[in-house]
């Protein structure tokens, strides 16, 4: 009798069973998906948990910026963890770059019925206090097949600018991350993204038939503009001219951003001109050197979106994974408004027409 066959066999299911276990865990756990994340102080987020081969990788929007990939997601019995290491520059009072240091950003979560808990937690540069908030996230539903254009009608133009005035629109400041101008309100946190609607300044106005935006005063946060009227699914075409270096967006139903931005000559990118941002690249270079105008031609439907910039397809139907990085909210299920982002740089619109569509 051979006494090693049965220890070699054991060791050999023992192998297996590691190798299985871990994958079958992840398999069945109810993190995974795409997660419509709300913080507590207000704002937009988005959260995706996936199964990669046998271990858990993830992808987080905290309302700014763009989905960043995470250093490590990992499972602590019902809790679920996520985390970040961000490596930045520190830089002396001069400007000058003195050392590198890695920073750990990371969240946690917990699953109560159908809706996440967790905390969110970011370390200052300094790290001499942590940024914690709280938040919420609802599962995303699946994505639907994309749409065939050629079923939907397009309804009457809507001229959402009037050239005269800003009738129709309401400058806003969202939330935002930093030490503002202005106290936070009472009850609001002390550090973080705080409601800062009070504090912000008008540079929008109408000159000659141009929405312009005029930000004049670096010591000044300027406000974003949206319609008073909220939309669905639409074809939004206008015309915009963005200076040297210039930065704006255009934000569909408040939820996805088109990126306004001086990008000629550079490589395809997804935060270039008419790009989602952070989430689809255009497929070709269509834009035009600052300060020249230049024509947008969007088409949202069923969660797909389609992108011409200068008479070129550079997003064709594309899907619409969650939403992008400065979003009113995350629920994609709602109607919006139209908004621009004014809190960036000067820029300048005209033309704006939108076409509600139905099928």
């Amino acid at each position: 009798m051979n006494l090693h066959r049965p220890i070699r066999a054991c060791a050999l299911f023992t192998l297996l069973f590691l190798a299985l276990a871990p994958g079958v865990a992840i398999a069945e756990t109810p993190f995974l998906g795409r997660w419509a994340v709300t913080p507590a102080a207000g704002g937009a987020g988005w959260l995706e948990v996936r199964n990669a081969a046998g271990y858990l990788e993830g992808t987080l929007l905290w309302m700014g910026g763009s989905p960043e990939v995470q250093t490590r997601v990992y499972l602590d019995g019902e809790t679920l963890h996520g985390l970040r290491i961000v490596e930045e520059d520190v830089r002396d009072a001069a400007g000058a770059v003195v050392r590198k240091q890695s920073r750990p950003v990371s969240f946690s979560a917990t699953l109560n019925g159908d809706e996440l808990h967790g905390l969110h937690m970011e370390p200052s540069a300094d790290g001499t206090v942590v940024h914690k908030q709280e938040f919420t996230a609802k599962r995303i539903p699946d994505l639907p097949a994309a749409p065939d254009l050629t079923q939907y009608r397009f309804g009457d133009p809507i001229p959402l600018f009037n050239g005269h005035d800003l009738e129709g629109w309401v400058v806003s400041g969202g939330a935002y991350w930093g030490n503002l101008p202005g106290a936070a309100p009472e009850g609001a946190p002390t550090a973080g993204w705080i409601p800062v609607e009070e504090n912000v300044a008008n540079g929008w106005s109408a000159q000659d038939g141009v929405l312009v935006n005029n930000p004049a005063d670096p010591a000044l946060h300027y406000g974003n503009i949206q319609t008073r009227r909220d939309f669905e699914d639409f074809n939004l075409s206008l015309e915009v001219n963005v200076g040297k270096d210039g930065n704006s967006g255009v934000y569909l139903r408040g939820i996805y951003e088109v990126q306004v931005r001086d990008s000629y000559g550079m490589p395809l990118d997804k935060h270039n001109m008419g790009g989602i941002y952070g989430r689809i690249a255009p497929t070709e270079a269509a834009e035009k050197p600052a300060g020249e105008w230049q024509t947008l031609d969007i088409i949202l439907v069923e969660r797909h979106v389609t992108v011409m910039l200068n008479g070129k397809t550079i997003i064709a139907n594309q899907p619409l994974m969650g939403c992008t990085g400065g979003a009113l909210w995350s629920d994609e299920s709602k109607p919006g408004p139209i908004y621009l982002q004014g809190d960036h740089t000067g820029v300048q619109y005209r033309n704006i027409v939108l076409r509600p569509i139905t099928k």
